[in-house]
């Protein structure tokens, strides 16, 4: 039976392949940005079924009476369990890609320094950042309960999905 759910979805190329022009098709002529966000969750949620997949946006911090702009990560459109509201720079895997302002692979989440667990469930991750006029807005982070489910074509797929996204 396994084997038949295999053949099924195919390849995790062709998974991708069949994906971006399905995405593609959501976000043609839509700008509102929640709205777009949240179909590219739910598709990618959808197609590949891992434990959480979602958005999160660079946004000035609640600092009161400073005159000094903080930024942090807070949480946009997802799927999956509840999760981390806000994100300081360089803070776990979505801090250290926007700190970084690149893709970061983790196959094993508990050997990441400070690793955040918003899930005890989640035991492998990728974040990819959303980077525009070369500033980071935002990262679109993947979480699975298998150890090592990512690798070089799920960041090569979900970049070009990334970059998909018409950004305000």
């Amino acid at each position: 039976m396994a084997e038949d759910l295999n053949i099924v979805a195919g390849t995790k190329t062709e998974q991708y392949e069949s994906l971006l022009p399905q995405i593609g098709g959501l976000l043609e002529g839509e700008t509102d940005l929640i709205a777009n966000l949240a179909n590219v969750v739910a598709s990618l949620k959808e197609q590949f079924g891992w434990l959480w997949v979602g958005f999160y946006l660079v946004k000035s911090a609640n600092v009161e009476a400073s005159a000094v702009r903080e930024e942090e990560l807070v949480l946009a459109p997802f799927q999956g369990p509840v999760a981390c509201t806000r994100i300081k720079k360089g803070k776990g895997v979505c801090g250290a890609c926007w700190d970084k302002a690149e893709t970061i692979i983790v196959p094993d989440v508990e050997k990441f320094p400070g690793h955040i667990a918003c899930s005890s469930l989640s035991r492998s991750e990728i974040v990819i950042p959303v980077i525009r006029n070369g500033e980071v807005l935002g990262v679109l982070d993947v979480d699975s309960v298998e150890l090592n489910q990512f690798d070089e074509t799920d960041k090569f797929f979900l970049q070009k999905i990334v970059e998909l996204i018409p950004f305000p």
